[in-house]
């Protein structure tokens, strides 16, 4: 991200008092934002800095390459620096941001893939409550066969996840890695919360699909 800071110090100047930076590091997403779009390229670097990792997460774990992902990041946050004039403080700042960065990777899933996916809004259950990750995973196996499996039980996951289609993806990856309440995926994602639920209930279904085997050899493994 060399190449953004240089680019976005150029046009804005702040204040270098200690205290102040400080203050800044203290500051809600929201406000450093009004900050930098008064011209204060210190609060930039705070959000640079607060958001910088997870949103890289976030992109890479969609897109799976790294190379697309720091391209992906960077205009992530150009993007942020050219559109900072338009945000408003009523809104949530990781829920614009994330919108940015999943809009940029939706573009280029569609640009990479021509193939379709099925309809995701179908309920996958009656219940509202989508689980987590951990009701996904088996119990802690024990035993000398425990690292192997469980090696094993980890690139099922990968590949289990990778397999998701980009609307179960996305919603799964927001969830359980950026740990956002629907309500926030639903904004970002452009769908109603209902939605997001079923999608995030149709990742799981896959996901403990994958992990069945798992499962039971957890049940038989020695106590």
């Amino acid at each position: 991200m060399a190449q953004l800071s240089s680019q976005r110090a150029t046009s804005h100047r702040s204040p270098r008092s200690a205290e102040f930076i400080v203050t800044l590091r203290d500051a809600a997403d929201e406000v450093l934002m009004v900050q930098y779009q008064n011209g204060d390229a210190r609060a930039f670097e705070v959000l640079l800095g607060r958001h910088q990792k997870p949103v890289f997460n976030f992109i890479l774990r969609f897109v799976r390459r790294r190379d697309i992902a720091e391209d992906l990041l960077q205009e992530t946050f150009l993007r942020v620096i050219k559109g900072a004039a338009n945000y408003k403080q009523q809104a949530k700042f990781t829920t614009w941001l994330y919108t940015i960065a999943r809009n940029l990777c939706v573009d280029q899933s569609r640009r990479a893939k021509h193939r379709k996916h099925p309809s995701l809004d179908q309920p996958m259950s009656k219940s509202d409550d989508a689980g987590t990750l951990m009701d996904v995973l088996p119990g802690k196996s024990t035993g000398s066969d425990r690292q192997t499996i469980n090696k094993q039980m980890l690139s099922t996951i990968e590949e289990a996840v990778a397999s998701l289609s980009d609307e179960q993806r996305e919603v799964f990856i927001m969830r359980e890695f950026l740990d956002m309440p629907f309500k926030e995926i639903a904004a970002v994602v452009g769908v109603p919360e209902n939605t997001v639920k079923s999608r995030m209930r149709y990742a799981l279904e896959k996901l403990r699909a994958a992990l069945d085997e798992y499962k039971d050899l957890a049940k038989v493994a020695p106590g």
